[in-house]
């Protein structure tokens, strides 16, 4: 399909809109086409080994997930810097030093039929300060998290101009690198408090030059990661983005933020929107707010709604000439149809459902359920992220999830991994550097 024909799905009488359903395919602008309505959200998998290759117990998850009925996988965090890591072991794709073994992960995604994209990042100021402490964002704002949660953040360093279009470069040689290992397209994180998702928002970017002020200049660094990565892998290769349809934060990126750069993207050659929200300060992604949600507050009216930026999404889904998908909350099947009947989506996003039941994709595309599993509805809020990264632990190892481990016990048994992780990490850069 040539770029800039409208898809045949944005073009719907009501009776149209009511055919669709979990199962219809999906025709992106690019001309890829997607087998159903099902993705599997990116999740941080952290199974990388002390180089940051892919290792076989990713290759075990993505075989599992990658039979689980979605149309779509897209991986956790791909880091294009190795200086700026989410987590020890994210996989870093600077060169071709470890393509091989990514090029195996790639390939095992696929076998089931799913279609498997590359989320590529860059964390900016959100990368622990044993790995950087000197790490670059648009301006010199602090990171303001919970104290004693074991985050350690460094005060971070404005970017130069040098350096902004050396971030530009990775993005870009990261994606080639992407379809050279054999993955059907990339997502770029713009979301979550990452670096895109910095320079976008007026209370992490406060620069006064090309680069910040007036939000079509706080957009320019997403707009021309956009070109670059398109320039570096071709008309026909995917290229979705990951953007909050609102910080949820005071003084930050609003929704009306997100509908006029929705306007600018439409210029673009982008082939997907995925709607999600909030970042490491606000953690809304998990439906938690924990600081003022500013303009985009939720109204009591409005929280009945299962997903939780499916309020936002008409209203991108009208300005945007691309697909859009929603990711945060969805467990029902009726919830999913209905976001789809009433035209406020093309795809559905699934995370922790599909760590607590690898299958549910499969199971809710043939009515076997009718509900996605929700455990996090029994778990304290500072047990979640460690009670679900044991899970993937489980599921790197062959095994079943264990939905009966202790909230406490499986949070502490992920603190000490991740502390081994760390040491593992900084023992093999201090060997290299000794070499």
């Amino acid at each position: 399909m040539p770029r800039g024909n409208s898809l045949p799905q944005f073009d719907m009488d009501w009776n149209d809109l009511m055919s669709i359903t979990l199962s219809t395919p999906l025709e992106l602008p690019c001309g890829a086409i997607l087998p159903n309505r099902i993705v599997k959200a990116a999740m941080s998998e952290g199974m990388a080994d002390a180089r940051n290759h892919s290792t076989p117990r990713l290759e075990a998850l993505y075989r599992r997930w990658g039979a689980s009925g979605a149309g779509l996988l897209l991986s956790g965090n791909i880091q294009v810097d190795a200086d700026h890591l989410e987590r020890p072991l994210n996989i870093v794709l600077e060169g071709r030093d470890g393509l091989e073994a990514l090029g195996r992960l790639a390939s095992t995604g696929k076998e089931g039929g799913a279609k498997f994209w590359a989320q590529i990042s860059h964390t900016g100021r959100q990368v622990d300060s044993h790995i950087n402490p000197a790490p670059l964002a648009p301006s010199v704002v602090e990171l303001d998290v919970l104290r004693g949660a074991g985050f350690s953040f460094a005060v971070p360093h404005a970017m130069s101009e040098a350096q902004i279009q050396d971030a530009i470069g990775r993005f870009a040689r990261s994606a080639a690198l992407a379809r050279d290992a054999g993955f059907d397209g990339v997502q770029l994180h713009a979301a979550h408090g990452y670096l895109i998702s910095q320079f976008l928002s007026g209370h992490t970017n406060k620069r006064s030059d090309g680069w910040g002020g007036p939000l079509a200049q706080r957009a320019r660094f997403l707009i021309e990661v956009i070109a670059a990565v398109r320039a570096a892998v071709g008309a026909d290769f995917p290229i979705g983005i990951k953007l909050n349809a609102s910080d949820f934060q005071k003084g930050a990126f609003t929704n009306a933020d997100c509908i006029e750069v929705v306007g600018w993207l439409n210029e673009t050659s982008l082939d997907l929107i995925e709607l999600s929200g909030g970042s490491l300060e606000q953690p809304k992604v998990v439906g938690i707010a924990l600081k003022d949600e500013g303009v985009d507050g939720r109204s009591e009216s409005t929280k009945a709604r299962e997903a939780y930026f499916i309020d936002f999404a008409a209203g991108v889904h009208a300005a945007a000439t691309m697909p859009v998908m929603v990711t945060g909350g969805f467990r029902t099947l009726a919830g999913m149809q209905a976001a789809l009947e009433d035209g406020d989506l093309d795809l559905v996003g699934i995370g922790r459902p599909m760590i607590a039941d690898p299958e549910c994709p499969r199971k809710l595309l043939a009515g076997e359920i009718e509900q996605a599993p929700a455990p996090e509805r029994a778990l304290d809020l500072f047990h979640l992220m460690g009670w679900f990264n044991m899970q993937l632990e489980r599921l790197g190892d062959g095994l079943d999830p264990d939905l009966n481990w202790a909230g406490a016990d499986a949070a502490a048994t992920f603190a000490a991994l991740e502390t081994g992780n760390m040491q593992a990490l900084l023992t093999e850069r201090a060997t290299r550097r000794a070499a």
